[in-house]
C-alpha cells in the first residue's frame, strides 16, 4: 500500500482504515455523558476488570495450547496485567481513567458553567491546537488517560448545561458529513501533495479532525430516533468486548489479520474491497456474539451471586451495628 499510495486500492484503504481514533473519542464521549451524573461503584469496576481479565486469560491459554505462544511465568504475568501502557494502550488507559471519574465529578460539581468552558478551551488549546501545530515544529505529547479526561470534560458540559442547539439533529448531521469530508480530504490531500503523514489530522485521538468528527457524530446520534433501540442497546453493550477480543494482543493480530484473513495476499486481488468490508462486519458480529455469551453465561450469574452475598454481608453488618448501638444505649 505504501509502495503505491496513489493506486485505487491504496486510496480506498487509507480512507477505510482512518477512523479508529474517532471511534475511541466517541466511546469516551458516551462514557462522559452518562457517568458525569452517575457513580463509580465496586460492582461497576469489578465488571470492567473481570471483562478484561477474562479475555486476557482465555486467549493467552488458547494461543499457548495452539502453539502460537509459548508459556512462561513472566509472559503470563505480563499478559494478565490490565495496566501496561497508558501512553498508547487504550485498555490500560481507559481503566486508569475510569478510576479518576469520581474525582472528576467532584471537580465538575464545584465549577460553574464559565469555569467549565474555560477549562475545556484551555485543555483543547494545549492538547489539540498545539498538538496539531506540531506539524510546524511544535512539540506536544499526550497520553490517553489525560486526553480521556479532556473528552470527559466536553461530554459532561453537554450533559450539565443543555442548549436547544444540542437537540438540532439536522445541524449535527450536516456538521458530521462536513467533518468526515474534511477528514477524507486531509488524507487524500496529504497523499497527493505532502506525502508526510496522510493520517496526521486524524491519526491520534487529540488531533483536530479526530475530536471534531467524533463530537459531531456523538451529538447527531445522541438525538436521532433509531428504531429497534432495545436491540441496538444490547449490541452496544458488547462494543467494549469487541475491542478486547479482536485487539487482544499482537498474537491475536497475527492470527486474525495475517494468518486467518490473509489480508496482505488479498490486497492485490479484485475481491479486496468485498473481502475487507465483509471481514470487518464479520469480526464485529462474531465478537459481539462471543461477548453477549460471556455476559449471559458468566457475568450475569456471577453478579447475581455477588449481589446475594454482598446483600447478606451488608445485612449482617447492619445487624451487628444495630445490636451494638442498642447495647450502648442500655448502658447509658
Amino acid at each position: 500500500m505504501w509502495e503505491h499510495p496513489g493506486a485505487a486500492n491504496s486510496l480506498f484503504f487509507f480512507v477505510f482504515g482512518a477512523w479508529g481514533k474517532v471511534a475511541i473519542n466517541c466511546f469516551v464521549l458516551i462514557t462522559g455523558y452518562f457517568m458525569c451524573k452517575s457513580h463509580i461503584t465496586v460492582k461497576k469496576f469489578l465488571k470492567l476488570f473481570l471483562q478484561i481479565e477474562t479475555y486476557n486469560i482465555v486467549f493467552y491459554f488458547v494461543f499457548m495450547f495452539s502453539g502460537y505462544e509459548s508459556f512462561s511465568v513472566s509472559g503470563f504475568l505480563k499478559h494478565i496485567l490490565i495496566v501496561k501502557n497508558i501512553d498508547s494502550g487504550f485498555v490500560s488507559a481507559f481503566i486508569v481513567f475510569f478510576l479518576f471519574i469520581p474525582f472528576l465529578n467532584i471537580l465538575l460539581n464545584h465549577l460553574n458553567e464559565k469555569m467549565h468552558i474555560r477549562l475545556i478551551l484551555l485543555c483543547l488549546f494545549l492538547y489539540t491546537f498545539l498538538s496539531t501545530m506540531s506539524y510546524f515544529s511544535f512539540s506536544v505529547k499526550m497520553n490517553y488517560v489525560s486526553w480521556f479526561v479532556v473528552v470527559y470534560f466536553i461530554a459532561s458540559y453537554v450533559r450539565l448545561y443543555p442548549r436547544r442547539l444540542y437537540e438540532n439533529t439536522k445541524i449535527w448531521a450536516v456538521l458530521s458529513i462536513v467533518s468526515i469530508v474534511f477528514s477524507i480530504i486531509s488524507i487524500l490531500g496529504s497523499l497527493r501533495f505532502i506525502w508526510r503523514d496522510p493520517y496526521y489530522f486524524i491519526a491520534d485521538s487529540n488531533k483536530i479532525l479526530a475530536i471534531v468528527t467524533a463530537f459531531c457524530l456523538f451529538m447527531f446520534f445522541k438525538n436521532v430516533k433509531i428504531p429497534y433501540i432495545k436491540l441496538i442497546n444490547v449490541v452496544a453493550s458488547a462494543s467494549f468486548g469487541v475491542l478486547l477480543i479482536h485487539a487482544n494482543s499482537d498474537v491475536m493480530r497475527q492470527w486474525l489479520w495475517r494468518d486467518t484473513l490473509n489480508n496482505a495476499a488479498v490486497f492485490k486481488t479484485q475481491w479486496c474491497y468485498l473481502h475487507f468490508v465483509c471481514s470487518v462486519i464479520g469480526i464485529y458480529v462474531i465478537c459481539t456474539c462471543i461477548d453477549l455469551l460471556r455476559i449471559y453465561l458468566l457475568e450475569k450469574p456471577f453478579f447475581k451471586l455477588y449481589d446475594k452475598v454482598s446483600s447478606g454481608i451488608y445485612a449482617r453488618l447492619y445487624s451487628i451495628e444495630d445490636r451494638f448501638t442498642k447495647r450502648m444505649n442500655i448502658k447509658r
